[in-house]
């Protein structure tokens, strides 16, 4: 089954349509600068104060969520949307975004246009993502415990080393293979340069406190949150492309700490992918104001979501 395909031009005027998939020029640098100057002045906030409790504790969340953000900003690169340039959208994805994390540009593309070719059929590579749910409070928490101590982090990173090593582990085509290999390097130089910097600068230790450490915790806790609310428990009509994910209203709070860079309006990016991260609210109220999002699921938040999600008797 092939999920089935939002026809923009039967809804929007060419006008309205031009706007929204205008060539994005200095919009992704902007958002790529935006990211890195959240996680540089935390991390000075941090130094300043002497890594205070509070504010390392802060800092930790914060930083955490822009990391997730440089993951979200490489996959608007996947999509082409982070510059109307190839060649620096892929650079800036690549290098810039998906290598500090721990991910890879030439791996997640296919992979991820084939989640939208076959979003919520049994051949949507994320499928796994979704299946678990609902589940239980019990399971819930118990997610959330290996999140916020590094357990999920370890766990995927020793599996990134193994596959490494031995190829065959992963179970990959051979492409995907030099891609998931290419990954690690690019993920061990990046950091290494961060480090050397860091460390150079006389502030090595901000490394391990300030990149290191929301990483291992607080990066897992809000990539599983948002992984959870686009697509889990979600009632797919597969003939009304705007109810193949969810949106969820995110307020500022949930912004800062689990929903970067407009993610959390994942029902208008799965039909119209070519529209930019930062015009999809605007989508968003279009669509509304033509009377497209009564099918479409629009959580009030991301507690919500989490009750719903968490309905399995024990």
């Amino acid at each position: 089954m092939t999920a089935r395909t939002f026809k923009p031009r039967e809804v929007f005027s060419p006008e309205e349509w031009e706007k929204l998939i205008a060539p994005v020029t200095w919009q992704g640098p902007a958002l790529v600068l935006n990211a890195w100057a959240v996680i540089g002045l935390s991390m000075a906030a941090v130094s300043l104060t002497g890594h205070n409790p509070v504010v390392l504790l802060l800092a930790v969340m914060v930083i955490g969520n822009r990391q997730l953000g440089l993951a979200i900003l490489m996959h608007e690169a996947a999509h082409g949307l982070l510059h109307r340039n190839k060649k620096l959208n892929d650079f800036m994805g690549q290098w810039l975004a998906s290598a500090p994390v721990g991910t890879d540009l030439d791996f997640y593309r296919p992979y991820h246009l084939s989640h939208h070719r076959h979003v919520q059929t049994d051949k949507d590579p994320d499928l796994p993502l979704a299946a678990p749910f609902p589940t239980t409070k019990a399971s819930m928490r118990r997610k959330i415990l290996r999140d916020l101590t590094g357990q999920t982090f370890v766990k995927q990173r020793l599996f990134a080393i193994r596959a490494f090593f031995n190829p065959e582990l992963a179970n990959l085509p051979g492409a995907e293979t030099i891609a998931a290999r290419s990954a690690v390097l690019r993920f061990l130089a990046v950091n290494t340069g961060m480090f050397a910097v860091l460390t150079l600068s006389g502030h090595g230790i901000l490394y391990f406190t300030c990149w290191l450490l929301p990483l291992a915790t607080w990066n897992p806790l809000a990539t599983r949150i948002r992984n959870i609310a686009e697509h889990a428990c979600v009632e797919t009509d597969h003939s009304n492309p705007l109810t193949q994910a969810r949106t969820t209203k995110a307020n500022f709070i949930e912004r800062v700490l689990f929903a970067p860079y407009w993610v959390h309006y994942h029902a208008e990016h799965h039909a119209m992918m070519y529209v930019p991260c930062f015009r999809l609210p605007a989508a968003h109220r279009m669509l509304k104001e033509k009377g497209l999002l009564e099918e479409t699921e629009i959580a009030p938040g991301y507690l919500s979501v989490l009750r719903k999600v968490t309905t399995a008797p024990a």
